[in-house]
């Protein structure tokens, strides 16, 4: 058994408000494409609340209180000026985070080579001290810490192909030597970082900025040519991937112009990287993706080329 997917109807319920791209639809769309692509040999999960323990390995204490404290018994509660809390928004954030790291465990326990984590809100924006860009918890980052504090690999690494740069877990690994970054973005975009002179403090950070209108052939350039080799170079223990579908030429949020191949071709390499490096272990997280029709076929792309890998 190979791959593993985590998911759980409260992802469906994380409220926002009216006209918002980060809405329930995203879940319903990636479910659908899951079942209708017949991935029935990935066995599903339901993940678990993360606790307090695994949340602080990246957020502070006061962080992480001041956003459970946030969470409305009614209506929404409005983080900034983009990221919303409603009643449900806490328990799907939590289980986002407990996803990774329930994918974590399994990984290393040897029940699974890989596993996908269906998961919204997403994550990788929401820095140690800030909730923004839809994000509440880093999921991604804590499941790389996880794997770290509990499982003992010496070396962790995110990698992030979402049409925006992941800030949050860029400044989450900015003075880890043991932790690595790399990430393929539309520049200039929302959140304003991931210049690729920034290197972070231990030359652990890879940028590739792409111009918009950038196509697959530029992408998988970047990759091919920049990103893949500093991963191999650093030579992870587990491979985390922020998996944003929002790069796709058809998303109403980006400039790129990306189809399902050009996911099925980045999964692949990144599986290959980690087969050398670190026994095929990935974690991947449901990041942006605000074209539903696109959302699902490249969800299901990313996932079969998972599970073939």
């Amino acid at each position: 058994m190979n791959t593993l997917v985590y998911s759980h109807p409260v992802f469906g319920r994380h409220e926002v408000p009216p006209g918002h791209v980060e809405h329930p639809g995203r879940f319903a769309a990636v479910e659908a494409a899951l079942k209708s692509e017949m991935l029935g040999e990935a066995e599903r999960r339901s993940p678990p609340l993360a606790s307090a323990e695994q949340v602080e390995r990246v957020h502070p204490a006061a962080f992480r209180q001041a956003v459970e404290g946030s969470a409305p018994a009614s209506g929404l509660a409005q983080l900034d000026a983009d990221t919303f809390m409603g009643p449900s928004s806490l328990e799907a954030s939590l289980r986002a985070a407990g996803g990774a790291v329930a994918a974590v465990d399994a990984i290393f326990a040897g029940e699974a080579t890989n596993a996908f984590v269906a998961a919204r809100p997403p994550g990788h924006h929401a820095e140690p001290q800030r909730a923004m860009g839809f994000c509440l918890f880093n999921a991604a980052a804590i499941a790389a810490m996880h794997a770290r504090a509990v499982h003992g690999a010496r070396r962790v690494a995110v990698v992030d192909f979402d049409v925006h740069h992941g800030n949050g877990t860029e400044a989450a690994l900015w003075h880890d030597e043991a932790a690595f970054y790399a990430s393929s973005h539309e520049w200039p975009q929302y959140p304003g970082t991931g210049r690729k002179s920034d290197r972070g403090a231990f030359d652990n950070i890879a940028n590739a900025p792409l111009a918009t209108g950038a196509d697959g052939e530029a992408f998988r350039r970047a990759w091919g040519e920049a990103l893949l080799p500093a991963l191999s170079d650093f030579s992870p223990d587990l491979i985390v991937i922020s998996a944003g579908f929002d790069a796709h030429a058809a998303d109403p949020l980006g400039g790129l112009k990306l189809t399902e191949d050009d996911f099925t071709w980045v999964t692949a390499e990144i599986a290959g990287v980690a087969r050398d490096k670190a026994k095929g272990r990935i974690v991947s997280m449901l990041e942006g993706g605000y074209d539903l029709a696109a959302l699902g076929r490249s969800a299901a792309a990313h996932l079969k080329a998972l599970m073939a890998a």
